[in-house]
Order: C-alpha cells, then sequence, then structure tokens
C-alpha cells in the first residue's frame, strides 16, 4: 500500500486524494431515445418549455385584463354569485333536487369526496402493467364517464346563466367612481320618507338613491307623471305593483322622484 503525501486518513480507510472522479454524465447514446442526463439536456429543455409558456402567459395578461368588478356590496341582495368555469359543474349540482336545499350536503360534500375519493384509490384498483387504453377497460369507462359528467354539468350550467345579466351587475359606474351628480336631497321631506319605507325601492336603487341593481334616481330627467307611470306599470327590469303605499303617497314620492335634478 502507498504511503506519503498522496493519502489521506478518513477513520481507519486510506483513500487517495487524487481518486475523485469528475462530474461527467454517462453515456447513453447505445439507448438513443429512451433516457438522457438530467443535468444539462433534460433540464435545459424543461427550462425552454416553461420560458415559452410563461412569455404566452404574460402576453394573455396583457392582452386581456383581469375582468374588475364594482366593489362589493351587501345591500344588493339582486347580486347573483357566479363562480369561475372550472367550478361551474360543481355549482350546477347544487341546483338539483336532491343535491341542493335540505340535501345540499350530499352536493356540496358527498359527490366530490366520492370522486376524489375514486381518484385516490385508482392506483390501488388498476394494477395492471398495460397501458394501452383498450386492455384497462375499468378504468379507461370511469375516467370517460367523469369527464362526459363534468362536460355536461359545465355546459348546463353555461347555458342557464343569463351572461348579460352577470356582467351588468358587475359593472363599474360613476358610483364607483365617485362621479355622482351635484343633487340636493331633502332627508327630511315627507317623498324622502316614504322612498326610505319601500324595501322594494331601496333593493333597487339604493338608501342613497345613487341606484344598486337598479338606475341610479339622481340627476334623473323624468317628469312626475313620467315616475308615477314607471312606479305604476313598471319599466325595463322593474315590475309593475311593486308600491306598497296609498296614491296621495305615490304622488309625493313621485313628485320627490322628479326633484332630483341636477343642479345648474
Amino acid at each position: 500500500m502507498q504511503r506519503g503525501k498522496g493519502m489521506k486518513f478518513v477513520g481507519d480507510s486510506r483513500v487517495k486524494a487524487n481518486n475523485r472522479m469528475p462530474n461527467v454524465p454517462k453515456d447513453y447514446t447505445e439507448y438513443p431515445g429512451k433516457t438522457e442526463a438530467f443535468w444539462p439536456d433534460f433540464l435545459l429543455k424543461e427550462w425552454m418549455v416553461g420560458a415559452v409558456f410563461l412569455i404566452g402567459y404574460l402576453l394573455l395578461t396583457v392582452a386581456h385584463p383581469s375582468p374588475l368588478e364594482g366593489p362589493a356590496d351587501p345591500t344588493n341582495a339582486s347580486y347573483i354569485p357566479l363562480p369561475d368555469w372550472y367550478f361551474l359543474s360543481m355549482y350546477q349540482l347544487l341546483k338539483y333536487t336532491y343535491a341542493s336545499g335540505p340535501y345540499n350536503v350530499i352536493g356540496a360534500m358527498v359527490i366530490p369526496g366520492i370522486a376524489f375519493g375514486a381518484l385516490a384509490l385508482i392506483p390501488f384498483l388498476d394494477t395492471t402493467p398495460e397501458r394501452r387504453p383498450s386492455k384497462r377497460p375499468l378504468p379507461t369507462a370511469f375516467m370517460l364517464l367523469a369527464v362526459a359528467a363534468l362536460i355536461y354539468t359545465t355546459w348546463e350550467s353555461v347555458d342557464a346563466t343569463d351572461w348579460d345579466a352577470v356582467d351588468a351587475q358587475g359593472e363599474i359606474t360613476d358610483k364607483h367612481l365617485g362621479l355622482l351628480p351635484d343633487v340636493e336631497v331633502d332627508e327630511t321631506s315627507e317623498g324622502y320618507e316614504i322612498y326610505q319605507a319601500q324595501a322594494s325601492c331601496i333593493g333597487c336603487h339604493g338608501g342613497d338613491l345613487a341606484g344598486v341593481s337598479g338606475p341610479m334616481l339622481l340627476g334623473n330627467e323624468l317628469t312626475a307623471e313620467e315616475v308615477q307611470e314607471v312606479i305604476v306599470n313598471g319599466r325595463g327590469g322593474m315590475p309593475a305593483g311593486t308600491f306598497t303605499g296609498t296614491d296621495e303617497e305615490l304622488q309625493v314620492l313621485a313628485e320627490f322622484i322628479a326633484g332630483l335634478k341636477e343642479a345648474e
């Protein structure tokens, strides 16, 4: 055994100082297309693909910014909450008889739990070494059934949703931007008290008359007769017959709303 400067002692072993092998990847040329060195070959490909997707994602965010809505308004009882597209299938489940209402736990927890539980059990249920779908009938059938159910429930939810109403309810208005008409509201008047006593009025036009799901009453261009006609017969999304007061109160309310003109 050699002794001298070329020796290093590690415990009771004697290892040559110059016995280290250079960090050179193995030669995989005899297995073309089957395997390759992780560094740098495989990792370089991953970086290139990741860079392409990152650039594409950045371009998409610049071309199509996030669809922002107005601030959340807890007084807006007509707002229809809608999940993102990838949750529309579960959203649709909650519309069925035996997955909503008193059975809400079935649509919200039981059915998704069964689906995710089956997904977690796939490695134990499918132990065959076959890779072809035709050689694996049960896993293939379950997967096709799951995909078909997701597509169907998503499509049903999309088809049943009034997308124009969804876009309108989240629209950013002048109220959100603080651009309200210069209108002085007499909160001591009889018309204002009648307005505040009507839940249907406040629910649509807001307690501040600046609009919630309905249009803003501040700065309107209607006459008292036109206001009274709208209240009695409705217009657009406003139904008829929602006013619960007397004819005299209706006249006072119409004159109050017609007087909400912008100061000149």
